[in-house]
């Protein structure tokens, strides 16, 4: 046991040291990722947004103010222009995922199985052991006969549609109809 315990802690004190040293360079290489972003900002800065110059008099102040209006219409343009962009593009990404959706079916339905099980067998499945009882269903059912309604006989009787069509047509067949009904 003393030679697996001192092993063992050599084991941990390994780790141990593998964990500190991993934290070192993890942290120094947060440090130079912050520095690296840093840098990035103060070049685009100082490309994109020069220093600015406050002239002295009254009209080369009014001049910069309206070429910085300028320049913020121009930007204000863009930031539209992509807006608009981005939204007919997000348009046809919905258009498409209905499609798509469309396509494949709403819901697959998994092939059923049709299980033959009588009712007895149903009621000792749900109810265990506790089921004594045999039901027989079909026992209680009632024979029914099928009267003939006066609705069916006479739609058995028009027979073809197309004979009493040409029965009825001109004026002789609607004279017919006349008289009959009277």
């Amino acid at each position: 046991m003393g030679d697996e315990e001192k092993r063992n802690r050599a084991i941990t004190a390994r780790r141990q040291h593998l964990k500190s040293v991993m934290l070192q360079i993890a942290a120094t290489e947060l440090e130079k990722e912050e520095s690296r972003r840093e840098s990035e900002k103060q070049n685009y800065l100082s490309e994109h947004c020069p220093p600015l110059h406050i002239p002295g008099s009254m009209s080369e102040v009014q001049e910069l103010c309206r070429q910085l209006h300028a320049k913020i219409d121009a930007a204000e343009e863009e930031k539209y222009d992509m807006e608009v962009k981005v939204q007919k593009s997000s348009k046809e990404l919905e258009d498409m995922n209905q499609k798509l959706f469309d396509l494949r079916g709403k819901f697959k339905r998994p092939p059923l199985r049709r299980v033959r099980m009588s009712a007895d067998a149903m009621l000792k499945a749900l109810l265990g052991s506790k089921h004594k009882v045999c039901m027989d269903l079909r026992a209680n059912l009632k024979q029914v006969k099928k009267e003939d309604t006066e609705k069916e006989r006479d739609l058995r009787d028009v027979g073809d549609w197309r004979k009493n069509i040409e029965e009825k047509s001109g004026m002789e067949g609607r004279k017919k109809m006349f008289e009959s009904e009277s």
